[in-house]
């Protein structure tokens, strides 16, 4: 499963390109507006960051604003994802900008029937929004398992799994567990996933032995 890391915040992006574990980045209107900077300039920096998918969202609810605002992001560089919702005008988004050779991100998705649209639409990422659907005391990762069986049932889709809305390192692992091609982390979680109370007990235990020896390394 690949990891896309869920900010605008070019630092944090840079930090964890240079770890190697970042396959992409995804942002939304809420990300964006926490720099406090234009989204031209964010999405220009953050794409020429990393090389993978760069998902830049449109503003627009109804479809030919949608195509309109998602050409413009896409010129910004060749590779952004253009995010579109999944509503009807979504989804006839989606095929327009799609037939014109662009990537298409469509989010907020919370049943597989809206996955199923996104991919018969060309979509290239479907986004199931996991952690807000637990919120409201659904199982987010059943979405994710329905849209796998959904894909796989018809071997002429190509859209990607992206699960979203990840809170927790279990999180991580269910989503993988549950055949998500990729996962849009946070930062934090991301860094999280390195994190074990027994890795730290050992290693602390080992620094201990070692010194008692006297020797270095280097």
């Amino acid at each position: 499963m690949k990891f896309f890391v869920d900010t605008a915040d070019i630092g944090e992006i840079r930090e964890l390109t240079a770890a190697g574990v970042v396959d992409g980045v995804t942002t939304n209107p809420s990300l964006i507006a926490k720099t406090g900077r234009p989204i031209w300039e964010i999405i220009e920096e953050i794409c020429e960051a990393i090389e993978g998918p760069v998902s830049a969202e449109v503003i627009a609810t109804e479809f030919g604003g949608m195509v309109a605002e998602g050409e413009r992001l896409a010129s910004i560089a060749p590779n952004v994802a253009v995010k579109v919702p999944s509503t009807w005008d979504g989804f006839r988004a989606c095929r327009a900008l799609s037939e014109r050779g662009l990537k298409v991100n469509v989010t907020l998705c919370f049943a597989a029937n809206q996955a199923l649209l996104a991919a018969k639409s060309g979509a290239a990422y479907i986004s199931p929004f996991v952690g807000r659907l637990d919120d409201i005391g659904l199982d987010g990762m059943e979405v994710v398992r329905e849209i796998r069986a959904v894909y796989n049932n018809d071997k002429s889709f190509n859209t990607k799994i992206l699960a979203s809305s990840i809170r927790t390192p279990l999180h991580v692992t269910q989503a993988a567990m549950a055949g998500a091609d990729i996962a849009t982390v946070p930062p934090g979680v991301l860094r999280n996933l390195a994190k074990h109370p027994l890795t730290e007990k050992g290693l602390a235990s080992f620094l201990v032995d070692w010194g008692r020896t006297g020797q270095a390394i280097l």
